[in-house]
C-alpha cells in the first residue's frame, strides 16, 4: 500500500486525523479535552486550534471514523463526546502504517545514500 499524499492540505488533513483518532483510542473524549489531549501528549508541541479541530471532527464523523452522542458534562451541561468507530479504528491502522512511510523516507533524506557526510 503505498499511496502517497496528493497535495500538502491532503498530508495535513491525514496527520490532524490520524491525531484525532489517536487521541480518541484510549476512550471518548468532547472537543476540548481532544485539544488538550494533543497538547499535553505533545508536550506541548502540538497544538489544534477550534477552528481546525471542529471541522476535523466533523469530517471524520462524515467518513464513518467517529461517532458523537450527546451527554451532560459534570457541571450539568450539555456536551458532545466524539468516540471511535470499528472503521474508525481501522483508519487509524492506515493512518498509522502511512506515517511510518512518511517517517522511513525524512529519515532517509537525513543520510543520503553514497553520502560521505
Amino acid at each position: 500500500m503505498k499511496e502517497p499524499y496528493q497535495n500538502r492540505i491532503e498530508l495535513l488533513q491525514g496527520t490532524l486525523d490520524m491525531i484525532i483518532l489517536q487521541t480518541l483510542r484510549w476512550g471518548p473524549q468532547h472537543g476540548y479535552a481532544i485539544s488538550q489531549a494533543i497538547r499535553a501528549g505533545s508536550g506541548d508541541v502540538l497544538q489544534v486550534e477550534t477552528g481546525s479541530l471542529y471541522p476535523a471532527l466533523h469530517r471524520l464523523q462524515k467518513r464513518g471514523w467517529l461517532k458523537s452522542e450527546w451527554k451532560q458534562s459534570e457541571n450539568k451541561q450539555r456536551t458532545k463526546v466524539y468516540s471511535l468507530t470499528a472503521k474508525g479504528k481501522k483508519q487509524l491502522a492506515t493512518e498509522h502504517e502511512r506515517w511510518k512511510r512518511i517517517a522511513i523516507a525524512i529519515a532517509g533524506l537525513e543520510s543520503p545514500r553514497g553520502s560521505k557526510a
